[in-house]
C-alpha cells in the first residue's frame, strides 16, 4: 500500500488538521531535557511527514522547544514542500475570572513561548462545570479566533453534555475535543462520537497505547505491581484503567488478539492499537508521546499508514475490546468521578 492513505487525508478545511492523523504528544518533556537533540528529533519527525505537534502551558518547556525548532526551520530556509509545522496548544486554568484581559494574556504567554502570531489550535480545559466562567473564556478566545490570533479553537477532555451546552446553546464554533480513546477505554463511542458527527468536530485521541501496555513487551508476561511505585504517571494511571477493564487476564488475551491481527500485517501490536482508533468515525488524530531526544520510536510510528484493518480485524477488536469495559463519559477522571 502507498504510504500515507489516511496519513494526507483533509480533516478539515480550516488547516488547522490538514493531514495531522499522528499526533507528537509532547507531554513527556517533564523530565530534563537535552533542548538541542529534542529540537532536533522534531526535525526529523517534520521531515518525515509527522509535522503536527501537541503541548500545553504546563508540559514544562514543550511550547519553548516548538518555538525554538519553528525558529530554525524558517533560518534554514522555511517549510518543506509548502508544508508548514503545526502546533496544538493547551491552556488549563483554575477556575477563576475569565475576563478578555485574562484570557489575552495567557494565550500571548503560548504565542510568545511558540515563537508566532497565531496559534494553530488552541484546546481549553476547564475543571469545574459548575462554574460557567469556562463560556465567557470560549466566547472570548471565539473573538480572538476572528480576530486572527487562534486559527482552531478546540477542547479537552470535556463531555458530551458541555460539548453540546457549548455547541448547541452558546453557538461557539469547536473544532476538535482531545480525550481518552484506546481498545480498553471505548467510552467516546457512548455519547461523544455521535454528537462529533452531528457537529462535525473531530477527535484528537490519547491513551490509545495505554502508556506502553498495548505492546509486544507485556505480552505473556505476569501483572505488573510496581512496588516502588509506576516508572511514569501513564503507566499508574492506565494500570488502574487495565484493572477497572477487566483485569491483567483479560488484558492478556486482548494482547493476543492483537498480535494475531499484527501477525497478519506484519506490524506490532502497537500498530494496530493505534490504527484501530483512526479507523473508528469522528477520530481526526491519534496522539502518540514522544521522548525526544531520547527514544527514536519515528520508523515504528510510520508504520501505521502502511496498512489498513479489514472489516474483519475491526471485528475481532471490537469483540475482544468489548469484554471489559469502563464506565462514564469523556474526562470524568479528571473531575473526581470514578471510571
Amino acid at each position: 500500500m502507498r504510504r500515507g492513505r489516511g496519513a494526507h487525508k483533509r480533516l478539515r478545511d480550516d488547516g488547522a488538521q490538514n493531514g495531522c492523523r499522528d499526533v507528537a504528544g509532547l507531554w513527556r518533556y517533564g523530565y530534563q531535557v537535552d533542548a538541542r537533540k529534542a529540537v532536533s528529533a522534531m526535525r526529523d519527525h517534520y521531515r518525515s511527514g509527522l509535522y503536527c505537534f501537541d503541548m500545553a502551558d504546563h508540559y514544562g518547556p514543550a511550547e519553548d522547544l516548538y518555538g525554538i525548532f519553528q525558529t530554525g526551520l524558517q533560518a534554514d530556509g522555511g517549510e518543506l514542500g509548502g508544508q508548514k509545522p503545526l502546533g496544538f496548544t493547551k491552556w488549563v486554568p483554575p477556575p477563576g475570572e475569565m475576563s478578555r484581559r485574562v484570557v489575552q494574556e495567557n494565550v500571548d504567554i503560548s504565542l510568545q513561548r511558540m515563537k508566532t502570531d497565531k496559534l494553530d489550535m488552541m484546546q481549553f480545559h476547564w475543571w469545574d462545570y459548575g462554574d460557567k466562567r469556562y463560556i465567557d473564556a470560549l466566547k472570548h478566545m471565539t473573538d480572538m479566533k476572528a480576530e486572527g490570533t487562534i486559527n482552531a479553537l478546540s477542547l479537552t477532555n470535556f463531555n458530551a453534555d458541555y460539548l453540546e451546552y457549548i455547541v448547541d446553546q452558546n453557538q461557539i464554533p469547536i473544532a476538535t475535543n482531545q480525550v481518552s480513546y484506546s481498545l480498553i477505554d471505548r467510552r467516546p463511542e457512548n455519547f461523544m462520537v455521535p454528537l462529533c458527527e452531528k457537529h462535525n468536530i473531530q477527535l484528537i485521541t490519547y491513551g490509545t497505547l495505554l502508556g506502553g501496555f498495548l505492546s509486544e513487551r507485556y505480552l505473556d508476561k505476569p501483572e505488573p505491581r510496581f512496588w516502588g511505585g509506576p516508572s511514569t504517571a501513564s503507566q499508574g494511571k492506565y494500570k488502574q484503567f487495565i484493572d477497572r477493564w477487566g483485569g491483567w487476564a483479560r488484558f492478556q488475551n486482548l494482547l493476543k488478539v492483537c498480535q494475531t491481527v499484527a501477525s497478519k500485517h506484519n506490524v506490532t501490536i502497537p500498530n494496530v492499537a493505534l490504527r484501530y482508533i483512526l479507523q473508528k468515525p469522528a477520530v481526526g488524530s491519534v496522539l502518540v508521546g514522544t521522548r525526544l531526544g531520547l527514544k527514536d520510536s519515528l520508523g515504528e510510528n510510520l508504520k501505521v499508514f502502511d496498512f489498513e484493518l479489514t472489516d474483519q480485524d475491526m471485528a475481532l477488536l471490537d469483540e475482544a475490546s468489548s469484554k471489559g469495559g469502563l464506565n462514564g463519559d469523556c474526562g470524568d477522571e479528571y473531575r473526581g468521578i470514578r471510571v
